[in-house]
């Protein structure tokens, strides 16, 4: 159930987007008359480089804002009485300052029983380290701190604004072609339907190009999750970091033992067939398999 939920409210928010952007685009060719005018394929350029690369690096901007509301994140005081949580804000602080960070990021915590942690925000100076608080009583400190590790190795690697400027692109270009393509095909049906049916030929080719892209951005997104691992392994050490992904698996192996149904969550123990090109994260034994064999400096 949770894996259909997610890809619901995934598409539903998707189409929502591309129905308004489409009208919107419509519209304003219509009234200027730019459907079938010279200036057709340079108006469609601009617009959906402005709103494919705009709309994500407003979505960068408030990222971070966005976090702490979605997820009720509370961020952790530097002078907070729990040991354990005074214990996460050192870790993040520690290996922030081996990673060369140029400022602290911020530290939260969000109530949940899912095990899991993320790093947000829009750069280095201006980021968010939250964990949940199963993988707290989940984990030991050792396997905290490889967790850690890695989300903070995401804000060092500049993951946040890399991921921007790729889906950016993979928008723009949805956009485009989505808009050029429904253009010649519906300038071949009569003029009284012309409108409507470029209109609906946008949101289809809209929604098509934007799984297909999806491929692409996320093929980028498991790279970094290896990178990530990686700096994780450099700042908390790398038996830590195994440990740390060796208890994610071993706790989806008990909840979810053989049908997968975890794989569209934020960290996932499976990753096979046709699936795996959608996958935002590698498989946790491809992940601890590459880290075992990584010479870490």
């Amino acid at each position: 159930m949770a894996m259909f939920k997610r890809i619901s409210l995934f598409l539903i928010t998707n189409v929502l987007v591309l129905v308004t952007v489409s009208i919107a685009f419509s519209i304003i060719a219509h009234f200027f008359g730019l459907n079938q005018s010279a200036n057709y394929m340079t108006y469609t350029l601009v617009f959906c480089a402005v709103w494919g690369m705009g709309g994500a690096f407003i979505s960068l901007f408030i990222s971070k804002w966005m976090a702490k509301r979605a997820m009720g994140v509370q961020i952790i005081d530097q002078n907070v009485r729990d040991p354990q949580l005074r214990e996460v804000v050192d870790m993040v602080h520690n290996m922030s300052r081996r990673a060369g960070l140029p400022k602290m990021p911020e530290v939260g915590v969000y109530d949940s029983p899912e095990i899991n942690a993320f790093a947000t925000g829009p750069s280095k100076s201006n980021s968010l380290v939250a964990v949940s608080t199963g993988l707290l009583r989940a984990m030991n400190k050792e396997e905290v701190e490889g967790v850690i590790g890695h989300e903070v190795a995401h804000i060092a690697n500049g993951d946040m604004v890399t991921m921007t400027l790729i889906q950016g692109i993979v928008n723009a270009f949805v956009m485009f072609f989505a808009r050029i393509l429904a253009n010649v095909i519906s300038s071949q049906v009569d003029e009284r339907y012309r409108g409507i049916v470029h209109l609906g030929l946008v949101i289809v080719l809209d929604i098509v190009f934007a799984i297909l892209g999806s491929v692409v951005v996320n093929y980028f997104s498991r790279q970094r999750e290896f990178r990530a691992d990686y700096g994780g392994a450099k700042y908390a050490g790398r038996e830590k970091m195994i440990a740390g992904l060796v208890k994610l698996k071993n706790q989806f192996q008990m909840i979810e033992p053989d049908n997968g149904g975890t794989a569209t969550l934020k960290i996932s123990n499976k990753s096979s067939g046709i699936m795996a090109l959608f996958s935002t994260h590698p498989s946790l034994d491809e992940r601890i398999r590459r880290l075992e064999r990584a010479s870490i400096s």
